[in-house]
């Protein structure tokens, strides 16, 4: 194909067809760049391939984020280690990278409530959609009884399925509710399930010797607890509620607020100077 063959107007029309929203938004403002900078053909080519390339990641970590069901306002950025000096930023950082992913290993985060467990997983998971994996956060209970409505349905199979596309499955408040019998079946089978292939982080106020509440039968516990923590890091944070502690430590950090002055002491003052 000679130059002469090619139509320039066509090029909007050519890059719908191939799909690169971005090729089409900012072709010309390159265009003309390069004309007036001289770059080469490739250079300009190249430009455009990183606009592109650029704005499709940001797409898919808003289309990634929106599905995930993020609590919002949860990220590293956010959360203050200070508060909880036990549990080292470095560490955290070394999660929130996703090299245990990818083996499908699990993250359990034990303590007592308000001490900043589901902060801690859920800016994780943040950072992780950020580095390309993908992640739904969910209560346990929210979680079973969807579980429970696809078995009566027939399609648990299905359910679970759907499920499999996360790398990461957040589920809070794992020990919140009593469970009876066919809630705990579920629940087993979608632990059971993503042992070894896909990620769970969970959030639990209990111990390991307390769960019981989450599965009566104690042989279901036993295979339940084995199957998580095989390949597992565990976060211990019996610490005082991460919130309370964060609360006096930003009354703490605030600056005195000067005297307020009243309209009517102005005026006094005033009327005496006079």
């Amino acid at each position: 194909m000679t130059a002469r063959q090619v139509d320039v107007h066509k090029l909007p029309a050519m890059l719908t067809a191939l799909r690169l929203p971005s090729f089409q938004a900012h072709w010309q403002d390159f265009a003309e760049r390069g004309d007036k900078e001289g770059w080469p053909a490739a250079k300009f080519l190249a430009a455009l391939a990183e606009c592109e390339i650029a704005e499709r990641e940001t797409r898919r970590i808003q289309r990634h984020l929106a599905e995930a069901k993020l609590p919002g306002g949860k990220t590293l950025a956010t959360f203050d280690f200070k508060v909880l000096p036990d549990l080292p930023r470095r560490r955290i950082e070394a999660l929130a990278a996703g090299d245990w992913i990818d083996s499908g290993s699990n993250l359990i985060a034990i303590g007592n409530s308000g001490a900043g467990k589901t902060h801690v997983l859920c800016a994780i998971g943040h950072a992780l959609i950020e580095a390309g994996f993908r992640v739904l956060y969910t209560r346990t209970t929210d979680l079973v009884q969807k579980l429970q409505a696809a078995r009566r349905d027939l399609v648990l199979e299905a359910a679970l399925a759907k499920l499999d596309k996360f790398h990461l499955l957040i589920l809070d408040d794992i020990t919140y509710a009593q469970k009876d019998q066919a809630e705990s079946s579920v629940l087993f089978e979608l632990i059971a399930r993503r042992y070894e292939h896909r990620s769970l982080a969970i959030a639990a106020n209990q111990p390991f010797s307390a769960w019981e509440r989450v599965f009566p039968d104690k042989a279901i516990t036993i295979a339940a607890i084995d199957r998580l923590v095989h390949h597992a890091t565990i976060l211990e944070m019996n610490t005082e509620s991460y919130r309370r502690r964060a609360a006096v430590r930003r009354k703490a950090d605030e600056p005195a607020t000067p005297p307020t002055t009243t309209t009517d002491s102005l005026t006094d003052n005033h009327e005496g100077k006079d």
